[in-house]
């Protein structure tokens, strides 16, 4: 149940920034049942509701912003950002403002070594390349018919693992993840490597694991969306300023 903005703003006893109210519009501000509270998220919970926490959307405000100055630097200074969201419902959505701001994405499983063994990942990448490159070409019409199918069956395959990452070069220096717990590898790879997380964290997760924790509702496509747009218009605006 998303709550009013003029029954938290009453209870409360405060005005509320626009912005705010545009989080609370699309659900930003639920959490998880308060069964699921990490200890560390308490101090960005203001209430429950129904058995639900709801976040401080003032606290989301200000996260965002230090987010959305790092991912602008990290831009202006030549920087990749990597986004990821694997959850089904993401998928389109992580493609789509991916593809909007030039940045490589993954949708679907992680693969594990992208980060840690980014050698052989870029060895798999250029060889999917070479591979589109031909079918594009009509060089697959000097096999058989049963070899053009063999070889368009792994262009499809290639292209569901390795299709949001073609642009990569080498690792990227920062990485947004939708859902801690679901791309949990990706996060640990991040760690290890070094790459700068910038990631949403609902109630149930630890925000201390993350460099830059945006505390929001990790679940709706809605609140999903609102955040990844403010992500991708601070991409969008870095590059045409530099």
């Amino acid at each position: 149940m998303i709550v009013k903005t003029t029954e938290i703003a009453k209870e409360e006893n405060k005005i509320m920034s626009e912005e705010e109210k545009s989080m609370m519009e699309v659900g930003v501000h639920l959490g998880h049942q308060t069964s699921k509270l990490h200890p560390r998220m308490n101090k960005y919970v203001v209430g429950i509701r129904n058995t639900v926490h709801i976040l401080d959307l003032e606290a989301t405000k200000q996260y965002l912003a230090a987010a959305l100055d790092f991912v602008s630097e990290t831009i202006k200074n030549g920087g990749t950002v990597l986004f990821v969201g694997t959850k089904l419902p993401f998928q389109k959505l992580v493609q789509g403002m991916a593809d909007q701001c030039g940045m490589p994405y993954v949708k679907g499983r992680w693969l594990g070594g992208t980060f840690t063994n980014f050698g052989v990942i870029k060895k798999r990448i250029d060889y999917f390349k070479d591979l589109k490159k031909q079918k594009e070409s009509g060089a697959f019409e000097k096999y058989t018919k049963k070899e053009q199918l063999l070889k368009e069956k792994e262009v499809m395959d290639l292209e569901s693992k390795f299709g949001g990452l073609v642009s990569l070069e080498k690792i990227p220096e920062a990485v947004f993840i939708c859902d801690l717990i679901k791309d949990e590898a990706c996060f640990k790879e991040a760690r290890i490597k070094g790459v700068k997380v910038v990631a949403l964290v609902d109630t149930n997760v630890d925000p201390l694991l993350v460099g830059y924790p945006i505390p929001a509702n990790d679940d709706a496509l809605s609140a999903v969306k609102y955040i990844l747009e403010k992500v991708k218009d601070a991409i969008v605006g870095a590059k045409s300023s530099t």
